[in-house]
């Protein structure tokens, strides 16, 4: 009876040291995981401050498109009142994130088509730069929320890997979730001429 309770001991001991290894590793990938939301957040925020002096200058040239200027407008509102603790970075809190980006994305997809008719507008050199600094966000945004996901992926693994998930379990380390494709981004894009 002795060797068995001195088994049981020496295993749980042994998983205990090999957990507690991963304690220190789960810390680390959740702080990445926080600072890569952190990054995801500054880029759509940089987006955001751009609008206001984006639709300013459309609406000096384009006085009869308040619709989609307002439109622009709300989806910002709307898209800088969902934050995420990133605490709590569940598939429901990142959807709702997402979902809001995406109203955004729309908006801005709309006004920029809408400029097409106005050529005047197309050559100030105040909305190039704007158009510019805006594309190059999207693509500072794309980096950000990749980066963001392989955080993610790698914390997940560990989190979930034996032994370090009896570690998570003991500790509340759970899993986060990430960004996912866009509902129809599979489809590709119909062009016709």
């Amino acid at each position: 009876m002795k060797k068995i309770v001195l088994i049981v001991v020496g295993l749980f001991v042994a998983v205990v040291a090999f957990s507690g290894c991963g304690y220190n590793s789960m810390v680390k990938l959740d702080e990445d995981v926080k600072t890569k939301w952190n990054q995801v957040e500054t880029q759509y925020q940089r987006r955001a401050d751009l609008i206001p002096n984006l639709v300013s200058t459309v609406k000096g040239a384009a006085k009869f498109e308040n619709e989609t200027l307002t439109n622009v407008i709300e989806a910002r509102s709307k898209a800088t009142q969902i934050t995420i603790d990133p605490d709590k970075l569940t598939e429901e809190n990142i959807a709702k994130f997402q979902a809001a980006q995406g109203q955004v994305t729309q908006a801005l997809g709309k006004l920029m088509v809408l400029t097409e008719n106005y050529p005047q507008l197309q050559a100030t050199q105040q909305f190039s730069d704007l158009s510019a600094q805006l594309e190059g966000t999207e693509n500072r945004i794309a980096v950000a929320r990749k980066d963001f996901n392989d955080s993610v992926q790698i914390y997940n693994t560990k989190v979930r890997s034996f032994p370090n998930n009896l570690t998570a379990g003991i500790f509340g380390f759970s899993q986060k979730a990430g960004f996912k494709a866009d509902a129809g981004s599979q489809n590709a894009p119909t062009v016709a001429f």
